[in-house]
């Protein structure tokens, strides 16, 4: 559905850090510099933190989304109904308003838009992070394939601001870009992708990089120096990931139930408070008189 309405975050959400910026009020503010269009789970967020080091500022990563500012995927709803459902548009007009504070984007959901981005961003270099088919797969299955069926996650979401902005997203992704069922085609659309991207980017505009070559290619692409002293990051690994969305949905369910003690303190005070007030005025009068 194109459009949502964007909704502030609510006061009571103290579980959770996230911030509350409504990108649709936003404009590019930086040059976007690198378009990293490696499917997720290929060393994405290991690039992320390299390219904060190397000081693009920022990278945008489905994190940025997730759980930093769940508003983006309002915008990211956007495109994915102007794209898929052909509901409204988004051009380069939107890219920057969603992207504008970044010099660099990588992850999904990006890279179901990266024909789109390379024609909105023509300047910008292109990294594909990679891996070996089969390891990706069975990585994939394990932490993003369950984020996107996680019932607990789909339940959280019924209630709390994030989760309720996320997941829908997330959803909505996984379904147009793998055909709903990752398990059979995830192969598939791995290996499409990466020739599609291939047959749209000139060759020297390209750099095909698995996280594992370190520092070296990764600087000579982009024309930087090399780091001195510091060693190439490696983040987001498959044995954490479960536990990390585990910790986020009970956050967030602490978030509900903060809210709903809140609000039910504050019915029961109103309740307690008119009583009071009845019964102190009420006496006075003379047909309330026992």
């Amino acid at each position: 559905m194109a459009f949502q309405p964007y909704t502030p975050k609510p006061i009571t959400d103290i579980f959770t850090a996230d911030t509350d910026i409504d990108r649709r009020k936003c404009h590019r503010t930086v040059p976007m510099r690198v378009l990293a269009l490696g499917l997720g789970r290929t060393g994405t967020a290991s690039l992320r933190t390299a390219l904060k080091e190397l000081g693009y500022t920022d990278c945008y990563h489905m994190m940025s989304a997730s759980v930093e500012n769940p508003p983006d995927c309002l915008m990211w709803q956007d495109a994915f109904a102007a794209k898929y459902d052909g509901e409204g548009e988004f051009g380069r007009e939107q890219w920057d308003q969603l992207l504008g504070h970044c010099q660099a984007v990588c992850d999904w959901p990006a890279v179901a838009f990266a024909k789109e981005l390379i024609e909105a961003y023509p300047e910008a270099k292109v990294i594909m992070t990679t891996r070996d088919v089969d390891s990706w797969h069975a990585s994939t299955l394990k932490t993003v394939d369950w984020r996107a069926n996680d019932p607990e996650l789909k339940l959280v979401s019924q209630w709390d601001w994030g989760a309720g902005l996320y997941q829908p997203m997330l959803r909505k992704f996984w379904d147009v870009f793998f055909k709903g069922d990752f398990k059979k085609y995830g192969k598939q659309v791995f290996n499409d992708y990466y020739a599609e991207v291939r047959s749209i980017v000139p060759a020297d505009n390209l750099l095909e990089f698995r996280v594992s070559q370190g520092w070296g290619p990764l600087c000579d692409f982009l024309e930087v120096p090399v780091p001195e002293s510091k060693k190439f990051p490696h983040t987001n690994d498959t044995d954490g990931f479960v536990d990390r969305c585990r910790a986020r949905n009970r956050a967030q369910m602490y978030n509900v139930l903060f809210r709903g003690f809140v609000m039910g303190g504050g019915i029961l005070a109103a309740i307690l408070s008119a009583s009071a007030t009845f019964h102190r005025f009420g006496a006075r009068l003379p047909g309330l008189r026992a």
